[in-house]
């Protein structure tokens, strides 16, 4: 039996409950994850149920894995593993069994952003067209939207009538469509795309997958868009338990097809359905939470939920109001170093703001500091320039496809030109094979050109023998393949000291992979990193965290602290503008945000003039919805009256007033003309004047003359420091 003791009676009720529809509407910090997991569980220990008979869902590779994890922890006996997957790893699965009922072969391949960008740059060639006048990010997206809604390339051409940018694009899409059938690729989109056709076109193929489960469960569901759900709607049919696990709280990716109305109305699509509230929160303090619930009921289309937490704590959300970014940021870097000078360690810190151009201030601030800091969801590990090199490498192993050729035949430089290049993708359409097939054969060139072709081809195919005959370990051939191409030393000739590491990495990758699935090939691994967008790098050091909102989703910290809360920025101005519903979405944001933090949370937000907004800054609508009881304010003086509320009455009859006893604790130093002074980062400088709480100080070159908040926590005075 499976022990559910530790659990409160809601989740207890969420793991036994033997209802066809279940919809667990998870608060933020309550257990999902446990509850979600142990569902399996129980189900195979105490129900009885196969383990292949189960299926779970998630976004993630990470909750993927974290799952497996815990579930191998909790099963007592060898029982098998139930299928748990990305939705993208699912289809790949699906279609690699059943794909050839549409005329594809089983090996097809899958297409990464790298490869379709390679492809647009071919049809920019063909085309004669300038690369900046169509750049890739927007015809990706034109491409993805046109087959999201079943919009063919010939339709978009008509769609375009006579606007020349637009038949230039349904143009492209032509091209991009029709070398996917050459390359037999099918992109992300494709992969859902194309499940959920075959699924239409062929029931009985259909009906083999709804047969293969019996238990669906589906993490993350506030996230899921319209042809994930039909997906989902599909595997369920008639036969099937469907369990849901999200909460509509969270739903922050509308910008990218998430539709927060699946979740709401699922017991509509799914009749009789059960809802289950897990509305007890185990991540965040009172003061905390209550904040951050005071936010959230100010949205109207919700599911109505009383999150609660037994975890008391003293101190209150802390909100800070600076005179302008440079001391927003300043006054965050200093606090960080005053924390961990209390003993708090810099990786239980994260920094969080709404969008990526936020962080430049804050960089310079933890260097002026030399606070050691990390930009969370920065280049990702498989979207840099070696590892994508070093994978298709290994792809010319398994599958020697056009776009691997093209990105490495030339990396390292062997003196392999555009004009070599052309003429072997010419060759390739004039006899529908591959370019690298065409190398093998045919001898197009002379001299030393198809010399050091005819040695490339030899190394490849001597690759090929070793990853055939199974005697070396996958990732021995793989540092095998990185030597003998010459890339690993092509990268140490160049001291790419931090590029050699990635390779070093990727190595390893490989290794773990390898033990970890014995039985597996090469292929499987390249299938799994083409899917594989958010590997985990492991933090052997002490850092503070860095990162978007959005970066942040699922993540939890000791200390957080919030920056930018103005209007315009948080909330975002466009987001608010362009939805109905914008300023819904960009709450529940804040939400997210909020309750990321355990112990403490702090907010703050710059004054002054922003050239972004070309605005004077104003203090976000955010922090004013907090309930007075549980944030103080702090740092510059902000307005007396009372702000205008758009929440509800009885949530903000309570007077908010940010000119708090708090404001007044913090110290109001006064300068003297004259008198030295030394600023974190300017140095030293001497005070020219002191009027109205701010300091005209003069600096060394190449600072200059500086207006300073006097009581800003950045500026001492020498005297002191002497002391």
């Amino acid at each position: 039996m499976i022990d559910t003791s530790i659990l409160n009676e809601n989740q207890k009720e969420a793991v036994l409950d033997d209802s066809k529809y279940l919809r667990i509407v998870a608060g933020a910090g309550s257990g999902k994850t446990r509850v979600l997991t142990m569902r399996i569980c129980h189900l195979i220990e105490d129900e009885q149920v196969p383990a292949r008979k189960i299926l779970a869902i998630t976004f993630t590779n990470k909750a993927a894995n974290e799952m497996k994890e815990r579930i191998r922890n909790m099963l007592q006996d060898e029982t098998g593993q139930p299928w748990i997957s990305t939705i993208h790893s699912l289809c790949v699965r699906i279609l690699r069994e059943d794909i050839t009922c549409m005329g594809w072969p089983r090996n097809f391949t899958v297409l990464d952003a790298e490869d379709q960008k390679s492809i647009l740059r071919e049809a920019y060639k063909q085309m004669n067209l300038d690369a900046k006048s169509y750049p890739a990010a927007v015809l990706l997206n034109y491409i993805s939207n046109n087959k999201t809604e079943e919009i063919t390339p010939e339709r978009a051409k008509e769609l375009a009538g006579g606007y020349y940018d637009d038949q230039k694009k349904a143009e492209i899409y032509a091209y991009y469509v029709k070398r996917q059938r050459e390359l037999f690729g099918l992109d992300f989109d494709d992969l859902i795309l194309w499940t959920v056709k075959m699924f239409k076109k062929y029931p009985e193929v259909l009906d083999k997958w709804q047969r293969r489960f019996s238990y669906i469960h589906v993490d993350e569901f506030q996230d899921i868009d319209r042809i994930q759900y039909t997906l989902i709607r599909q595997l369920t049919g008639v036969y099937n338990s469907l369990y849901v696990v999200g909460d509509p709280d969270q739903t922050i990716y509308t910008w990218r097809g998430a539709d927060v109305n699946i979740i709401m109305n699922f017991a509509k699509d799914f009749p009789p359905q059960k809802t289950i509230t897990l509305n007890e929160n185990y991540r965040s303090t009172e003061a905390i939470l209550n904040g951050a619930n005071s936010v959230i009921r100010n949205n109207r289309h919700r599911l109505e939920k009383d999150l609660f937490t037994k975890r008391q704590g003293s101190e209150k959300i802390t909100h800070y109001a600076s005179a302008g970014d440079e001391y927003e940021a300043a006054w965050v870097a200093s606090k960080i170093r005053e924390l961990h000078a209390g003993g708090k360690k810099y990786k239980d810190i994260a920094v969080l703001y709404r969008s990526n151009y936020l962080s430049r201030t804050l960089e310079k601030s933890l260097l002026d500091e030399q606070i050691p800091y990390i930009i969370y969801g920065g280049i990702r590990f498989y979207d840099r320039q070696e590892v994508k090199d070093a994978l298709c490498y290994l792809r010319m192993v398994t599958t020697g496809d056009d776009l691997a050729l093209g990105r490495i035949i030339n990396r390292p430089r062997r003196g392999i030109g555009n004009k070599t290049t052309d003429t072997l993708s010419a060759k390739a359409r004039e006899e529908e094979t591959t370019m690298y097939e065409v190398m093998k054969r045919e001898k197009l060139f002379s001299g030393k050109t198809q010399k050091t072709l005819d040695g490339f081809v030899e190394m490849v195919e001597r690759w090929r023998t070793a990853a055939a005959d199974g005697k070396t370990e996958m990732f021995r051939l793989f540092e095998q393949i990185m030597d003998e191409s010459g890339y690993r030393k092509s990268l140490e000739d160049n001291q790419e000291d931090d590029r050699i590491e990635n390779l070093k990495e990727l190595i390893d990758d490989v290794r773990e992979f390898s033990q970890t699935y014995p039985d597996s090939t090469l292929d499987e691994y390249l299938q799994l990193v083409s899917l594989y967008g958010d590997k985990e790098e492991t933090l052997n050091s002490d850092y503070v965290q860095l990162m978007t909102v959005h970066a942040a989703k699922g993540l939890e910290f000791d200390t957080v602290f919030v920056t930018d809360m103005n209007e315009g920025i948080f909330p975002n101005e466009r987001a608010v503008t362009e939805s109905s519903r914008g300023i819904e979405e960009e709450r529940r944001l804040a939400y997210v945000a909020f309750t990321r933090a355990r112990n403490k949370l702090y907010i703050t937000e710059a004054g002054g003039y922003s050239y972004i907004l070309q605005d004077v800054r104003r203090t976000s609508r955010f922090i004013r919805e907090i309930d007075p009881d549980y944030i103080e304010h702090t740092g510059a003086a902000a307005p007396k009256k009372k702000p205008e509320f758009t929440g509800t009455p009885d949530l903000f009859a309570k007077r908010f007033n940010f000119d708090t006893p708090e404001v007044n604790k913090e110290k109001k130093a006064e300068y003297e003309t004259g008198e030295h002074v030394v600023h974190a980062k300017f140095g030293e400088g001497v005070v020219i004047s002191c009027k109205a709480g701010f300091a005209e100080i003069a600096f060394p070159y190449p600072y200059g003359v500086k207006k300073i908040m006097a009581g800003h926590p950045s500026l001492k005075k020498k005297s002191e420091l002497v002391n």
